[in-house]
């Protein structure tokens, strides 16, 4: 039987979800089920009053829940990520808002009612009286003397301060270098906007205890946090995550909502659904990036960069999310050196509190904000001193010989070749031959330009003692069974949740090979915590790396067992035992052989089992990785930015990546694919934008852009093959690379196309607008107050 590992096996999970016969949280439907609504603050900042007598007297509100009555019964909603040493302030965050709300979208109140329609108007119904406060919305004017307060017990709104690298021999590196460039960046706040909305259904057991499907991306960790939150011990806790319809990390927190829905279900005795609206979606689930970076660079006249200097302020919203602040510390600050020998690397990161909606994780986090940063510097870099930038990019790469490589701020690469993606990359798009079209183009006053991001990022993540060290509350560890029925049929149990990413099938394909088992026979099961071992979630393009790890080394268990009961029962040496087309046979002698089945029958009925093997064929396995992994790559876009409009148009646009070795190329280039939208839609379109009022401007599809499909280029997927050497499949995450280099990619291109107008920097999105405005003001058709 070939090998499944590396083959592009259609994804299993498709057939069912095209059809529409998934299975969503907002899917399930219960006996006396009744529905919840929540009141949410209109205002940024003010002190509250609420009055919900009226909502409570009309007929089918089973109950309207405030402050004061989940006083002492629901707890507040924690904050997992405490930073040490970064003087770390988490203020308290109420289920529902007491006496003061801190953001638009804040939910002050919860209406139970027989219907939805029922649920919506006794919400509108409750009357709660504003007393408006000052707000500040940007987190650098929340720095500023005078600023209002967010919380009593966080002065000057400073959330905690963080840092990495070393400041005195950065400062060094800069008195000493020949030249040094800066940039003040701007890497503007998005909506995750993912298809499906939170939704919540909770249902009473008989037992005293709790069901709760979620739209979740980590069900273990949600029943861990709520079961705290509730009072109520884990056992007696299910969470069901079905089919969730997209995630990229709004879907990793515990909210209010789900706590509060839970805690309905319990005081009323009945299933209690809630459903978040679009509208709500885009004030109540959590945003991300949202930083101000002050950057610079230093280096010889030779290309080689000597020093980077990073200055961060990150708005983390009005509250502490359950993984906030992590992002742009951990995850951010540790991997700014990026793919490059940079000696001397200080980086500081101050998180502020705001009157907005709570940032945390968005696909990438943490990692696509610090490659832009020394994407865009490289650049600037490379101009400054006359270079061609994929050979400044070449000069300072990481040799492939140098891994394991230590970096500045305490990381270990694990593998890489960078300069191996970059030629590859360079060699797609014909790079030479596109920088002589890009001359010609610019005599004709056209304006091509050429933008290149080498990447590496940290992902996988674990393992459980750095988590711990940097003040993560819980392990990263995953946990699978596979478990060989008497038929020969396989069910692959995981602690890990995916949602999309596409392990029903890759994980089918590992326990596949590692048995000889038909792939159509390997079922993969997750989402239930009733069902499945313990897991730490999917998030940090983890799943594969960690929980295929435990996958792997359960399947590989199992393989031992049925090929030392093979042999017992063709009566040879294991070791002249082998698997061929899905059958166990002697080395040389395929006439007579065992199917799998064969085998798995054999271990159930236990007639004839070697002396002290156990019945059965099942395993189970728990992998905690000893490192991070570490993908890489380079993609390059080509642009042509229209010199009367200000669009741009992307007229190339290559992706190399290296996700070490590839278990199914097509679910790779699947993921690639996905991010890089998520990339291109920053980079050209979305941002979340807050007015003097404090009120999202941008809370709909009618003002938040996200990119359709038929602004989507043709995105050209290659790949090289790095193996990690210390993941026991040799495989690298491949979820959030396209997020992470497709947005330095296309503004580098940008940037490049308008070179000749002396332009440096664009901040994103740079939208037909935004450059109208910088070609106007060059070519002097816009008048001087006109800004870009």
């Amino acid at each position: 039987m070939p090998t499944l590992f590396g083959t592009p096996v259609r994804r299993r999970e498709d057939a069912r979800l095209i059809r529409g016969e998934g299975l969503y949280t907002d899917d399930v439907r219960l006996p006396d089920m009744v529905y919840a609504a929540f009141v949410r603050s209109t205002h940024p900042s003010a002190r509250i009053r609420v009055d919900a007598s009226a909502a409570r007297a009309l007929p089918g509100v089973l109950a309207v829940f405030t402050a004061d009555d989940v006083a002492g019964r629901v707890g507040d909603v924690p904050t997992a990520w405490l930073v040490p040493d970064s003087g770390l302030r988490t203020p308290p965050r109420p289920v529902l808002a007491r006496d003061v709300v801190r953001y638009v979208g804040e939910p002050i109140a919860m209406v139970v009612a027989r219907t939805r329609a029922l649920a919506a108007d006794a919400a509108s119904a409750v009357n709660v009286a504003y007393e408006p406060l000052p707000h500040v919305t940007d987190a650098r004017a929340a720095l500023a003397p005078g600023a209002p307060q967010v919380h009593a017990g966080v002065p000057g709104n400073v959330l905690f301060t963080w840092h990495a690298g070393d400041r005195e021999a950065t400062d060094r590196a800069f008195a000493e270098a020949e030249v040094e460039v800066s940039l003040s960046i701007r890497n503007q706040r998005l909506v995750p906007a993912a298809m499906e909305p939170r939704t919540a259904v909770a249902a009473p057991t008989p037992e005293g205890g709790l069901t709760l499907w979620t739209t979740s991306q980590n069900p273990h960790i949600a029943r861990f946090v709520l079961s705290g939150m509730l009072s109520l011990s884990e056992q007696r806790l299910r969470v069901v995550a079905p089919d969730v319809g997209g995630g990229f990390g709004s879907k990793i927190p515990v909210y209010p909502d789900e706590a509060m829905v839970a805690h309905a279900a319990r005081v009323l005795g009945v299933p209690v659904k809630w459903t978040e609206t679009r509208s709500e979606a885009f004030v109540a689930t959590i945003h991300g990036r949202d930083q101000v970076q002050d950057v610079a660079m230093c280096g010889r006249r030779d290309g080689t960069i000597t020093g980077i200097r990073v200055r961060a302020t990150a708005n983390m919203g009005a509250y502490l999310s359950l993984a906030a602040p992590g992002v742009p510390t951990i995850l951010f600050g540790l991997i700014v050196p990026g793919a490059y020998r940079i000696g001397a690397v200080d980086v500081e990161v101050v998180g502020v509190a705001t009157h907005t909606t709570p940032t945390d994780a968005y696909r990438g986090a943490g990692r696509p904000e610090a490659t832009f940063l020394v994407e865009r510097l490289v650049d600037t870099f490379a101009r400054r001193i006359g270079m061609d930038a994929a050979e400044v990019r070449r000069r300072n790469f990481v040799p492939a010989s140098a891994f394991p490589y230590a970096t500045p701020t305490g990381l270990v690469y694990d593998s890489g070749d960078y300069a191996a993606a970059m030629d590859r990359a360079l060699e797609a798009v014909g790079y030479e031959a596109m920088r002589r079209r890009q001359e010609d183009l610019r005599r004709e006053g056209r304006y091509l330009g050429i933008g290149l991001s080498t990447y590496v990022e940290v992902c996988g993540l674990g393992p459980s003692k750095v988590a711990g060290a940097v003040g993560f509350q819980g392990g990263l560890w995953e946990s699978a069974t596979v478990r060989v029925h008497p038929s020969g049929k396989v069910a692959v149990i995981i602690g890990a949740s995916p949602h999309g990413q596409g392990e029903e099938t890759t994980f089918a394909q590992i326990v596949a090979d590692a048995l000889g088992a038909p792939f159509e026979d390997v079922e993969v099961v997750h989402g239930d915590t009733a069902a499945t071992p313990m897991g730490w979630g999917t998030y940090g393009s983890r799943t594969t790396p960690v929980g295929g790890g435990a996958v792997s080394l359960a399947a590989r268990r199992v393989a031992d067992k049925a090929r030392r009961l093979a042999a017992h029962l063709l009566e040879a040496a294991e070791e002249d035992v082998v698997v061929t087309d899905g059958r166990y046979h002697v080395a040389g002698a395929p006439a007579r052989s065992l199917s799998f089945a064969d085998v798995a029958l054999q271990a159930h009925l236990a007639w004839r089992l070697p002396d002290g093997m156990e019945p059965g064929l099942e395993a189970s396995a728990f992998y905690d990785p000893e490192n991070f992994v570490f993908p890489f790559g380079c993609h390059a876009c080509v642009v042509e930015v229209d010199r009367n409009t200000g669009e741009v148009r992307i007229l190339r646009y290559v992706a190399v990546d290296d996700c070490g070795r590839i278990i199914n190329p097509m679910i790779v280039d699947g993921q690639v694919h996905g991010g890089v939208a998520q990339g291109l839609g920053q980079a050209l379109w979305e941002g979340a934008v807050y007015d003097e009022s404090g009120q999202l401007v941008t809370a709909s599809f009618l003002d938040y852009a996200l990119p359709r499909a038929r602004l989507m280029p043709h995105i050209e997927t290659l790949h090289t093959e790095t193996p990690s050497p210390h993941n026991p499949l040799g495989v690298k995450g491949v979820g959030e690379t396209g997020t992470i280099a497709a947005t330095p990619a296309v503004v580098n291109a940008v940037v490049d196309a308008l070179a000749p107008l002396g332009v440096e920097h664009v901040d994103m999105p740079m939208t037909p607008e935004r450059l109208w405005r910088i070609l106007s003001r060059a070519q002097g058709r816009a008048p001087e107050e006109v800004r870009a």
